[in-house]
């Protein structure tokens, strides 16, 4: 298994890989060092600060780095990940200080990192405590919009040209059975999370200033609290399926930007089934050129970077092939009257008022299609926005309780409508929002 998972980060051109969250095989830091892979590793501190597990996190650290500190593939260790979603007071930043200290006394040679919540405070102290961080940023699809990633780090870095700033994770998930011609956030389909991070690998090509970004994730994974995108138990973001047997879209738009193999994919296979008069066929490739014959007919040639695109008309059953010199790669197309649509988990479901009933939006007074930031601009407006925050907040329990929106992140929301922020959120009963909707539409611009 270890060597398959170094098999498929060698075909994919990957020069680092974050071993997160835990100590890992021996094999693979022995094998990340004959590839000659980059390697963060790190302890499983995580999510929670717990005061009372600071020993085992000095145990846990003091065993990661006496144990692989001789590994030459490992280039620096990471204190925690995401350790600030119930708090980041000053016990928090203590410990840290000490884990970081430790590291430095064991192992002078390497950096130390962070993995932040992409809710901590950019002028937090745990922001320069390390010798490098990243950030876990998500824009694109648990919040906002996959353009917010380019305008939160740029904003960072002017603020701190000084700090070292990466990526630790970011991603979309995809559950390949789910298709659809028109992709978008939130629908867990393989033509979203490909189309998600073609648009991320430019920003990053972009940004030279990152010192390191990490894909989250190379593959599926267990995740037991998890139940969406139609799996229960398992995080879809995965480049590669959970048995990595199939090999996602997105895998092949990093294929075509690190990978030295030559080669042509065409994308949208596993949506053979077509209800569009004309249709678009991606083709990602590490060549410049590409040429796509339809039926045998040469239809056009596109010259580029990485992603190839062409419109195709479909009348019945096609077979479409991408070439590029010797390089060839074939899908089959059809034609149909009518194509189910994907389903998606009921933890993303929108409710059907957005498509069958018009909530009123009265000229002068705010509705639900009104930005947050413009709402809470009125005083009225603004204490029936954080009435609804706190009980989103209490709804989710514990892990809602001490959680604080920064304001980089807040000013991203801020520029969200109310309605698109209830489509994020997902399962939000009608009647909710037909309330909401009311109580705004009382309120005088």
């Amino acid at each position: 298994m270890r060597r398959q998972d170094l098999a498929l980060l060698r075909e994919i051109g990957a020069t680092t890989v974050r071993l997160a969250h835990y100590q890992h095989d021996q094999l693979f830091y022995d094998l990340c060092d004959e590839a000659g892979l980059v390697v963060w590793a790190e302890i499983p501190q995580i999510t929670v600060f717990l005061p009372g597990a600071t020993d085992n996190a000095r145990d846990q650290l003091t065993e990661l780095i006496v144990q692989n500190r001789h590994h030459a593939s490992i280039v620096c260790w990471g204190l925690s990940n995401e350790i600030t979603l119930a708090g980041s007071g000053d016990e928090v930043v203590a410990a840290h200080r000490e884990l970081n200290g430790l590291a430095h006394r064991l192992d002078p040679t390497r950096l130390t990192a962070m993995a932040n919540l992409f809710l901590l405070e950019t002028d937090h102290p745990l922001i320069g405590l390390p010798d490098v961080m990243s950030y876990n940023l998500y824009f694109g699809w648990y919040v906002g919009d996959v353009e917010d990633n380019d305008t939160w780090l740029d904003d960072f870095h002017a603020a701190n040209p000084g700090i070292a700033i990466g990526l630790a994770e970011y991603g979309a998930d995809a559950n390949p059975r789910y298709q659809s011609p028109d992709p978008e956030k939130g629908d867990y389909t393989e033509g979203y999370q490909a189309r998600y991070h073609e648009h991320m690998l430019e920003m990053i090509e972009a940004r030279p200033w990152l010192w390191a970004t990490h894909v989250w994730n190379l593959a599926d994974f267990g995740s037991a609290g998890r139940d969406e995108g139609g799996v229960a138990g398992r995080n879809q973001k995965g480049l590669v399926s959970f048995d990595r047997t199939l090999r996602k879209d997105a895998f092949y738009v990093y294929k075509a930007a690190w990978s030295t193999e030559p080669f042509v994919h065409v994308a949208g296979r596993r949506r053979a089934e077509r209800a569009e008069d004309v249709t678009e066929v991606i083709v990602y490739s590490n060549q410049d050129r590409v040429t796509l014959v339809v039926d045998g007919v040469e239809v056009g040639t596109v010259t580029g970077t990485r992603v190839f695109r062409f419109r195709v008309p479909l009348t019945g059953a096609h077979e479409v092939t991408a070439r590029s010199g010797e390089l060839s790669d074939t899908i089959t197309l059809r034609k149909v009257e009518e194509v189910h649509a994907a389903s998606v988990a009921p933890t993303t479901t929108i409710a059907n008022w957005f498509d069958d009933a018009e909530l009123p939006s009265p000229a002068g007074f705010y509705s639900i299609r009104d930005s947050l930031g413009d709402i809470k601009r009125s005083e009225d407006g603004a204490r029936v926005i954080a009435s609804v925050l706190e009980a989103v907040a209490t709804s989710r329990g514990e892990v809602g309780k001490g959680v604080e929106i920064p304001p980089a992140m807040q000013a991203i929301v801020d520029r969200m409508t109310v309605e698109k922020l209830i489509r994020e959120a997902g399962g939000v009963p009608a009647e909710q929002v037909a309330a909401l909707n009311a109580r705004l539409n009382l309120i005088a611009k």
